[in-house]
């Protein structure tokens, strides 16, 4: 498997290298691992310079940050060679020019993140992103954070339905004029991509962290539902936000938390068989997903040019069906996951 190897969208003309950069590390979304500008452009260049032709932001991460920062290494490419993704659903409005840029606004620009899935505020935003990435097309635009874990239980149910009537007709409309290519949604929610995937018609999904080595729970009914309609999948976050890229080790991290007792359990009995066939973990964990038919892309999020590093070797390592065949047996993935 070459990380430069590219997949065809079922429905639309779009192709993934099958490795993608994720952009939201290197766009300071979480304010605690701080990427510096130079690092920024250092990882994102090393990412083109190793193969990788695909490539994804959102205007949540630094509050446009990202978007500038992958705009700047990207606007300089020939247009035709690369696949940018961005998301809708975040409206930025300018904070108070007394806001200083030091202190908690020296890592991000200086707005204010609304969440706004309207058509007219979709439009904008779609148009905004356009200007700080500098380009004319958008390959990919994606509803953003439609889920729970954003917004409440109480508030989500709204917001999904503000999305299917707002920002979905208002992408439908982008696509038919060719300003976007392909339309889906971007959540770490697997119920709200099938949720979406009933409600409209999604060209692909990117889901954040929830078909991985450690949880193959959408092999149930949502990717079934994706071979039935032709809907493409990006796996986001196919280390489980660190703990299968370095282990089980003291203060591994699962979804952005200290990994529980059952997850560190689990992963170093995945640890285990992977070293018996000498393997690294991460190599299993960043290849896994791409045995679905469906899944066009992985999308690690690196912040160091040596990440880049760290994902590109792990493609370049061959694994032995056995090594498969034994993580089934020993009932430690789905023994239907289909494995590259």
């Amino acid at each position: 498997m070459n990380l430069d190897d590219q997949k065809q969208f079922l429905r639309v003309d779009v192709r993934t290298t099958i490795l993608g950069f994720g952009g939201s590390t290197v766009g300071n979304l979480d304010q605690v691992r701080i990427v510096g500008e130079s690092e920024a452009f250092l990882t994102t260049q090393r990412a083109w310079d190793k193969g990788i032709r695909y490539f994804d932001t959102a205007p949540l991460y630094g509050a446009g940050l990202g978007e500038h920062r992958m705009g700047h290494i990207l606007r300089s490419k020939e247009r035709e060679s690369y696949t940018i993704s961005t998301k809708v659903g975040v409206i930025l409005k300018p904070l108070h020019s007394s806001v200083s840029c030091n202190g908690p606004y020296a890592n991000r620009l200086p707005f204010q993140i609304v969440y706004d899935y309207s058509y007219d505020a979709t439009l904008r935003s779609v148009e905004d992103s356009l200007q700080r990435l500098g380009l004319h097309r958008i390959d990919i635009a994606v509803i953003h954070d439609i889920d729970v874990l954003t917004h409440g239980i109480d508030e989500q149910p709204k917001r999904f339905r503000d999305a299917m009537e707002g920002a979905y007709r208002a992408l439908e409309r982008l696509r038919g004029e060719g300003v976007v290519r392909a339309i889906g949604v971007g959540v770490s929610s697997w119920e709200i991509c099938q949720e979406s995937a009933l409600a409209g018609d999604f060209d692909c999904f990117i889901l954040a962290g929830r078909y991985t080595l450690l949880d193959q729970e959408p092999l149930n009914t949502f990717l079934p539902l994706c071979e039935t309609r032709k809907i493409n999948v990006i796996a986001a976050a196919p280390y489980g936000t660190g703990i299968l890229a370095h282990g089980p080790v003291s203060g591994a991290q699962y979804r952005h938390d200290d990994a529980p007792a059952r997850i560190l359990a689990k992963t170093r009995k995945i640890q285990t068989i992977c070293r018996h066939y000498q393997v690294p973990l991460a190599a299993v964990a960043l290849q896994f997903p791409l045995g679905h038919p469906n899944v066009v892309s992985v999308l690690p999020g690196p912040r160091t040019p040596e990440q880049v590093d760290t994902s590109a070797s792990a493609f370049n390592r061959q694994i032995p069906q056995e090594l498969w065949q034994e993580l089934k047996g020993a009932g430690l993935i789905n023994p239907e996951s289909p494995c590259p």
